[in-house]
């Protein structure tokens, strides 16, 4: 089923150095841009991650360092990715929980600003998983009657997760709408305001904290009553995105009471 689109689509996978956005890094990235025409292009390329690849992650993805020593770093592209993404929703398999965290994470250290929550992001894997409750790999054999070769190199599953969110469509006609604002909407699992969900809405709309002492409280009011606890997030292992979040919450209510 051709995918109808108002935006141009990017289905996204990266192999990384591991599974922790706030530290881990990109070693290779994949990208198919499918057009409102249907038309599409792939693009896939590896990256200096500027750390070690620790044997577990090669294991999984068998890239090494030798491999990428002489690739570019992502602060390197991280500009023309950048105009690459723009005016584009995104679609991923569990690329809602880790691909574009990782993603933002890297934008944030080269210093370049994306704001996916802004975009639409659909995750197959959670359409998949409240359907079926599989793999990417029995996904594919489910839906697409194939086994899929390559599995773990970005390209390979990049492609694949684009062929399965063809096939739901299909499948699922009665219970999905082919629209990206539903598919969003229906992919996402909770109302997170940070990819790490250290901060989520409430039945409100109001940031609240899901994690620690505070959690449950509203974000606003803890910085309030307890201005150590921004420092403390601020100088903690939290990852930048959530950093930044924090930071928007607090200035625009420092903002408000200007006013």
């Amino acid at each position: 089923m051709k995918l109808n689109l108002k935006n141009p689509l990017i289905f996204l996978d990266l192999e990384t150095t591991g599974v922790d956005p706030a530290k881990d890094r990109i070693v290779e990235i994949s990208l198919v841009k499918v057009m409102p025409d249907g038309s599409r292009e792939v693009k896939t390329r590896r990256l200096n991650p500027e750390m070690p690849i620790p044997p577990q992650a090669t294991a999984v993805h068998h890239i090494t360092d030798e491999d990428v020593k002489d690739c570019p770093t992502f602060r390197e592209i991280a500009k023309s990715l950048a105009a690459y993404l723009e005016g584009c929703d995104f679609a991923g398999y569990n690329s809602n929980k880790f691909d574009i965290p990782v993603l933002a994470e890297e934008f944030l250290r080269a210093g370049v600003d994306i704001d996916f929550k802004k975009r639409k992001c659909i995750d197959v894997q959670n359409i998949f998983h409240k359907m079926e409750q599989r793999t990417l790999v029995a996904a594919y054999k489910f839906y697409c009657g194939k086994e899929l070769e390559g599995a773990h190199s970005a390209e390979a599953d990049t492609l694949a997760t684009l062929e399965v969110l063809e096939a739901q469509l299909e499948m699922y006609e009665d219970h999905l709408e082919n629209d990206v604002e539903f598919l969003s909407e229906f992919s996402s699992r909770t109302k997170h305001v940070d990819y790490a969900g250290r901060v989520c809405y409430d039945e409100n709309g109001v940031e609240v904290f899901s994690f620690g002492k505070h959690k449950g409280r509203c974000v606003a009011d803890v910085f309030r009553d307890e201005p150590s606890y921004y420092s403390w997030m601020m100088n903690g292992d939290f990852p930048e995105y959530t950093k930044k979040v924090i930071t928007e919450i607090r200035l625009r209510e420092a903002a408000s009471k200007i006013k």
